[in-house]
């Protein structure tokens, strides 16, 4: 099975930019068989990894930034992959 592991956080403004190079940069214990990070309007960046484990697996997840870096907590979700199409 595949779960993709989904981990959003807005920047506070003007600091998407340090807010995304912070997220390229953190390091996983171990590594995912896919992960993209991604961008949108008002400073938000989205990672997503992709995990060969079961739904309910015990799985690296990125951390929260520092709360000088983000307007709010950290949103996370599970996926389960259902393939494509």
């Amino acid at each position: 099975m595949t779960v993709a592991l989904m981990w959003e956080a807005r920047a506070v403004a003007g600091r998407g930019e340090a807010l995304l190079t912070w997220a390229r940069a953190q390091e996983l214990p171990r590594e995912p068989l896919r992960r993209e990070t991604l961008r949108a309007p008002q400073d938000r960046v989205l990672v997503i990894t992709w995990w060969d484990a079961p739904y309910d697996a015990e799985l690296p997840e990125l951390p929260e930034p520092d709360g000088e870096l983000v307007t709010r907590a950290v949103h996370r979700w599970r996926f389960e992959s259902l393939g494509l199409g």
